[in-house]
């Protein structure tokens, strides 16, 4: 359930919704938020649905977005929050500190990326630099991106194969990907079976980590 957005706020106040599936994060994070001055959160969101809901109601400068939430998946669902309200820029925040992932939001249209055991040093910074329109990024991950090229397709794969393996991964349906690469989403569902057959990997779960632990998301 999504805490009720505040009927009005500060004209001046850089506004924010706070996106996140626990609530004991969100209250977290609004004391965090609301003790720098400037800085309103007009609404909290649950759900990536209600996240879009309460950004196409209150056009906030700031999306603040968990990437790991039920429902539709958050990196999936950047480039339709940027198109619907370009002016609210958003800051990923989330437990993951894969560097891929940090491109991958970055890249999707996201300007900001913080970790949550850093948000407390950091959170505020992004926050103020993307309402600002300029970017953050998680020093720590800055540095990783930095030295760790993507590596090549692993265990055999083909171009394809991998493109199948990453859509998935980011939440993409069989319909979505056929979409992307021209063929049926039936075509889709045959390789991505396939694909789980050769590399052993029983669950969805399995196949996001595979991906992950092989920078398969960068490429």
């Amino acid at each position: 359930m999504t805490a009720p957005p505040k009927a009005t706020a500060d004209s001046d106040a850089v506004t924010l919704v706070v996106a996140d599936d626990h609530r004991v994060v969100r209250t977290g994070l609004r004391l965090l938020l609301e003790a720098e001055p400037g800085l309103d959160v007009v609404a909290e969101a649950d759900d990536v649905a209600s996240a879009r809901r309460y950004v196409r109601a209150h056009r906030p400068r700031v999306l603040i977005l968990d990437l790991n939430m039920p429902g539709e998946p958050s990196l999936a669902a950047i480039p339709a929050l940027r198109e619907e309200a370009p002016e609210t820029q958003i800051v990923v925040l989330t437990m993951q500190d894969d560097p891929a992932f940090a491109r991958e939001a970055l890249k999707a249209g996201a300007v900001g990326f913080v970790l949550k055991r850093s948000a407390e040093d950091e959170l505020v910074e992004a926050v103020r630099r993307a309402a600002r329109g300029e970017s953050y990024l998680n020093p720590q991950l800055g540095a990783r991106i930095a030295v760790e090229p993507p590596p090549g397709p692993p265990d055999g794969l083909g171009d394809e194969d991998v493109e199948i393996l990453r859509l998935v991964a980011l939440g993409h349906t069989n319909a979505e990907i056929g979409e992307r690469l021209f063929i049926s989403g039936r075509t889709v569902e045959s390789h991505r079976s396939r694909l789980q057959q050769k590399l052993g990997l029983d669950t969805r779960a399995e196949l996001v980590r595979y991906v992950l632990d092989r920078g398969l998301l960068e490429r």
